[in-house]
């Protein structure tokens, strides 16, 4: 059952079952509420996630809503009624164990940044340059 949280550990979730899927987003939409050039998405059923504590929601598009953190504003939960219903998206990287869930696809391909597929190329650091 994973489980996972906000940054400051304010708001909490666990799941239970299988997601319906885990995925890269690399829309515009997603790239700018999260500040990065692609979002981890890992939905759920809506009954298959728990939450504890207070989220604030933000109306990003007509139909779309972005939950987070009020406190240390980490984006936690996207939910679309019109496109996708009966589904909770979690920001997959605010899994407590990240590392154990790899995604499986890239959605909204067509909005990559045309750099992303050359990313694996670049020099490699363990810590800050330097350090």
């Amino acid at each position: 059952m994973p489980t996972g949280r906000c940054h400051c550990g304010a708001v909490t979730y666990q799941t239970t079952g299988e997601p319906v899927y885990h995925a890269l987003c690399h829309c515009d939409d997603c790239r700018r509420a999260a500040g990065a050039p692609m979002v981890g998405w890992m939905a759920l059923l809506a009954g298959q996630v728990t939450v504890s504590g207070e989220t604030v929601t933000y109306a990003s598009s007509e139909h779309g809503r972005r939950q987070f953190c009020g406190t240390c504003g980490t984006g936690l939960f996207y939910t679309n009624a019109e496109v996708l219903p009966g589904i909770i998206d979690i920001q997959s990287s605010t899994l407590d164990d990240a590392a154990a869930h790899a995604p499986a696809i890239h959605v909204q391909v067509a909005d990559k940044l045309g750099w992303v597929d050359g990313i694996a190329g670049l020099p490699a650091f363990e810590r800050y340059p330097g350090q």
